[in-house]
């Protein structure tokens, strides 16, 4: 006879070093049975053959993981100059050869070119959809759909390495940034071509890859100390202002209604928190000044 696993309730940010061969999906799913919880969701897609961090949250936390989305990212990348890919990575196949006959100062030249605000056209395999479908499923098929170029930031970018056909670089970018076609991108100005043979992220939003932990020691620890791993819900929203309310303006919130509170209100989203310390989700101020229930969790 089998027993079905009971879920649990569980809320907080857990920081994963992704490994080699997962998708992100694949990788909150382990998680999320780990855990047991009952609800799970990640904040943006890392590629299966990359690795690094991948920040899962769990219950309420969920709330909040859209935020992350929108943060800015940072890579660590290897190229291999020379070659192109059908998917600008290790798992396509390689659909052109070039001599490589470049330096460190060429390199460093064309690094300078793509640092700032350049546009990229988004490549055919990847998750973006075309009529309720992704492009990847088209390429798959032997489809292409003309994309439109859009405007990314890289904020910094740093040659790390130069060892023949062999390229390491450090990236910080703007969401909506494709590494593999940066990576294309600097290859077609180099004269050469080039694909990701890795790539790992090293930091989203204000968390870094030194704060992760491996799927290999979470599957190792208790369900104790798994959950001494989380990082509270909050933290996805640092961001904002944080406003303590008194516990009268706690219970009417909770039920839904704007509530008041002396002094200077800053616009936009708000962190709330009853006392002491009490997480209660984010709100904002509304047209008559009082502080308004946008998105709360459940205590």
């Amino acid at each position: 006879m089998q027993f079905k696993r009971i879920k649990r309730r569980v809320d907080g940010v857990l920081l994963l070093d992704k490994p080699v061969g997962l998708s992100s999906n694949q990788a909150l799913q382990q998680v999320k049975r780990l855990y047991q919880a009952a609800k799970a969701g990640h904040t943006g897609t890392l590629d299966p053959f990359a690795t690094g961090l991948l920040p899962i949250c769990l219950g309420e936390s969920t709330k909040f993981s859209h935020f992350l989305l929108d943060a800015d990212k940072t890579y660590r990348a290897t190229l291999h100059l020379g070659n192109t890919t059908t998917t600008g990575d290790t798992e396509g196949e390689i659909v052109s050869t070039h001599e490589v006959n470049v330096d460190q100062d060429s390199v460093q030249h064309v690094v300078r070119q793509f640092t700032g605000e350049i546009t990229q056209i988004p490549p055919m395999y990847s998750a973006l959809k075309h009529q309720g479908r992704a492009l990847y499923e088209y390429a798959r098929a032997g489809v292409e759909i003309e994309r439109q170029a859009r405007a990314v930031t890289i904020y910094s970018l740093t040659l790390d390495e130069l060892e023949g056909a062999r390229a390491i670089i450090t990236v910080r970018c703007s969401k909506g940034t494709y590494i593999r076609t940066l990576a294309e991108d600097m290859g077609n100005v180099l004269g050469c071509g080039a694909y990701l043979t890795q790539l790992r992220r090293l930091g989203t939003g204000g968390f870094y890859l030194e704060q992760a932990v491996t799927m290999d020691q979470l599957e190792a620890m208790t369900i104790e100390q798994r959950d001494a791993c989380l990082l509270p819900p909050d933290v996805l929203v640092q961001q904002f202002p944080a406003i303590t309310l008194d516990a009268d303006s706690v219970h009417y919130l909770c039920q839904g209604q704007a509530v008041w509170k002396s002094g200077a209100i800053p616009a936009g989203h708000l962190r709330l928190y009853a006392e002491p310390n009490r997480f209660l989700g984010l709100g904002e101020q509304d047209a008559d000044g009082k502080i308004a229930p946008r998105r709360l969790v459940v205590n």
